[in-house]
């Protein structure tokens, strides 16, 4: 019943999409700065240290040397992969399921450069627990954020991965509490993202196993999302901008604490948080951004992704995963 919810809510956003009201210029429309493009850029999440590299590529000038004058959107309400198929927007940073459920929905999204090479999910449970390996889930509560998104289709990855489904373990919806509800006990595990919410458990003095869906199988995460029209008629604009989000990561994995000082007018309260804490979080987010060529995406994430989605009874069409995404662009 809740994957039924899930697949109308999609279905009734596509629907939605022809009568968008949100006052961001078309394609045709978009504004320049001097001569620079003036392009918005959701995250689909609230400022935060874990997106250093954009921060990185603002100040140090990237975007503005590819012509473009990058504004970070930190909105959560809009559905971003719906504004970037109906050319509302030209680029968003989204996780790969989401250009999957798009592309079955004839969206015309493509993936052109990965944010994380990694699928940041993970779940975590206290060392008293016991439970070191995937295995050991079965039969156990699991807290995650809802029966949605990366943080539930990476739990069902994980399971799958040794012959376990949804039925052998319970799933409890918990909103984005992870860190108290398993410090409170009240689950034997949670789902997290695993560059953030272990950090918090251990600063608390907690320790922790973690299993992380990266170690079970290779699954599309976050990247750099366009539409074909963008692609196909400013490929230019879509080279700077990939090139330009990469020298930002880059730079930060090469000069963490500079990157960390930057962040600092962006994020509110970054400055006056657990300084150690933010720190970790951004050296573990380094872990999942590095790659021997940043950017690349694996194709065979995207069949394994595919796999998943299928199984899960998200995707009701056969999609060609090559036309997902392009490694044709990358620096």
């Amino acid at each position: 019943m809740k994957k039924s919810l899930l697949l109308l809510t999609i279905v009734l956003l596509i629907l939605a999409s022809g009568c968008v009201t949100k006052n961001t210029p078309t394609a045709a429309e978009t504004p320049t700065v001097g001569a620079l493009t003036k392009i918005s850029l959701p995250v689909g999440y609230i400022p935060n240290v874990q997106f250093a590299p954009l921060y990185v590529a603002i100040e140090k000038g990237y975007y503005k040397e590819a012509g473009l004058d990058v504004q970070i959107d930190y909105s959560m309400e809009n559905d971003n992969a719906v504004l970037l198929a109906n050319d509302t927007l030209q680029f968003a940073i989204l996780s790969g399921e989401q250009v999957l459920l798009g592309r079955d929905k004839q969206m015309p999204l493509v993936y052109v450069a990965a944010w994380y090479q990694q699928y940041p999910v993970g779940i975590v449970s206290k060392k008293s627990a016991n439970i070191t390996s995937i295995a050991d889930l079965k039969g156990k509560k699991i807290g995650l954020p809802g029966l949605y998104g990366a943080n539930y289709i990476g739990a069902i990855a994980m399971l799958d991965s040794v012959g376990l489904s949804e039925s052998d373990v319970t799933l409890d919806s918990i909103g984005y509490n992870q860190v108290e509800v398993l410090m409170a006990d009240r689950e034997d595990a949670v789902v997290v993202y695993v560059a953030n919410e272990p950090v918090q458990l251990e600063a608390q003095g907690e320790s922790v196993n973690l299993l992380k869906v990266s170690d079970a199988m290779d699954l599309v995460a976050n990247g750099l999302v366009t539409n074909e029209k963008t692609l196909n008629e400013k490929p230019e604009m879509v080279k700077g901008m990939i090139s330009a989000t990469l020298k930002g990561i880059q730079y930060t994995i090469d000069n963490p604490n500079e990157a960390f000082e930057i962040s600092k007018k962006y994020v509110e309260n970054l400055a006056s948080a657990d300084q150690a804490v933010q720190k970790q979080v951004l050296l573990s987010s380094i872990e999942q951004w590095k790659a021997t060529q940043l950017g690349y995406s694996k194709p065979e994430a995207w069949t394994n992704m595919q796999r998943i989605l299928t199984k899960m009874k998200l995707l009701t069409n056969a999609i060609d995963v090559t036309t997902c995404f392009t490694n044709e662009l990358l620096p």
